[in-house]
């Protein structure tokens, strides 16, 4: 392996659009540009050097008052981390920087293609989802 870790899987763990009734659809339509999209990652230890690491997308309108939609990516990605890989920075940074980097593509796709059959066609990621920007915005 001659990088810190090989990608052993990638896939869709859930998926959720939720919007109940025609009312909540058109004023999910109307306040669209105020939803917003929290981004978390989590991981799994797994045995023999892996790691399953969840990155999970919301896209959602923080109002309680208002009638809205609730849109949700729950990705995974199973990683076997290099033996040589001791120091728990070094850990960190692979799996809240380096893996999702490396999946960011699939994961942007697969939300908007959920907007658009979700009956939200003009939905579209305005910027590029920069983990390593989040990384270091984290550090500080």
């Amino acid at each position: 392996m001659t990088e810190k870790f090989k990608i052993l899987a990638k896939y869709i763990k859930d998926m959720s659009s939720e919007t109940p009734d025609v009312e909540t659809y058109i004023s999910a339509g109307n306040n669209i540009s105020k939803y917003q999209l929290d981004i978390d990652i989590k991981s799994i230890a797994l045995k023999n050097k892996m790691i399953e690491v969840i990155i999970t997308l919301k896209f959602q309108h923080k109002d309680t008052q208002l009638k809205k939609s609730h849109f949700e990516i729950v990705y995974a990605v199973a990683v076997k981390i290099d033996e040589t890989i001791k120091e728990k920075k070094d850990l960190e940074k692979i799996v809240l920087c380096d893996v999702p980097n490396s999946v960011v593509s699939d994961i942007e796709k697969s939300f908007t293609d959920m907007m658009h059959n979700s009956g939200f066609p003009n939905i579209k990621l305005e910027k590029k989802i920069d983990f390593t920007k989040l990384y270091l915005e984290r550090l500080n």
